[in-house]
């Protein structure tokens, strides 16, 4: 079965899910995606659902196993908006390859989604950053050895050589700065690099990316923003600081995952009100 059949064979299976219109509602396309990072679920539950479908429920889906990713898409309203929330998401370091973990971003565009804003718990690199901030994501760095594009090129989904040079598109970064200041939301700005992982980073490779200019580092994102782009999607990035590295002399605080989930909870209301507001102002196009 080629990559084209396995996706409308996803969509047709999320769109058999959804209910009878109900009166005075009508049944819409989602227009906005919403991916949502470790420890950042609690936007789904602001969602007026239509369709709630466990990720184990869909064709070719991949599913997560890792604390923090409930592992389900919700179809609904956010706003007054139609979305599609992806709470939760699979990982290359689980042993999915870039294009399994890259398909639900093809089965949003097969929806009619237009626009993806993408979240994630990060790592901060940058020593001006704290524990608890907000960054949009400026650009990326894509340092996970693989490329969700890898391969023959479908020309029906996108080009063989798709340009990144505005992966993270600038108006709609402006317009979150600009949500932000009004929300009287702090919000960082910076680069992300994204890494296979599990493991954390050792002292030498931190170095290396503050070398590179690297803001913050985490363990997805960069090849679901790659598909985004291939299939024409405008994207928006928010990570969500949940440490600050250390760097020099001073021996880093060893991180686990339990704390970067409690950091992002901590900070998930300020994420909420940001990106309601966001969805809730969003231009189409």
């Amino acid at each position: 079965m080629s990559l084209v059949e396995r996706i409308a064979e996803a969509v047709g299976a999320v769109r058999a899910r959804r209910p009878p219109g109900r009166r005075g509602r009508e049944m819409r396309a989602p227009e906005v995606a919403i991916i949502l990072g470790s420890g950042l679920g609690a936007l789904a539950d602001v969602v007026d659902p239509d369709v709630v479908a466990p990720y184990a429920e869909l064709p070719h889906f991949p599913v997560p196993a890792v604390a923090g990713h409930r592992g389900q898409l919700i179809l609904g309203r956010l706003e007054g908006r139609a979305v599609a929330v992806m709470q939760g998401r699979s990982h290359l370091y689980e042993g999915y390859t870039a294009a399994q973990v890259t398909f639900p971003i093809r089965v949003l565009a097969g929806l009619g989604v237009q626009t993806v804003i993408v979240t994630n718990a990060a790592g901060g690199v940058n020593p001006m950053f704290r524990r608890g901030d907000l960054m949009a994501i400026a650009d990326h760095i894509n340092f996970s050895g693989t490329n969700p594009l890898v391969g023959p090129n479908d020309d029906a989904l996108g080009p063989r050589f798709p340009d990144m040079s505005r992966a993270y598109d600038p108006a709609l970064l402006a317009f979150a700065r600009k949500t932000a200041d009004e929300e009287r939301i702090p919000m960082q700005m910076g680069v992300y690099a994204g890494v296979l992982g599990p493991s954390y980073e050792t002292p030498a490779e931190v170095e290396m990316l503050a070398r590179w200019g690297v803001d913050a580092v985490g363990m997805s994102t960069v090849s679901e923003v790659i598909v985004a782009r291939h299939a024409g999607l405008r994207v928006l990035g928010f990570a969500a600081i949940t440490d600050v590295i250390a760097r020099g002399p001073v021996p880093p605080t060893p991180v686990t995952h339990e704390d970067v989930l409690a950091a992002a909870r901590e900070l998930e209301p300020r994420f909420v009100r940001l990106v309601r507001r966001v969805v809730r102002d969003l231009k189409s196009g």
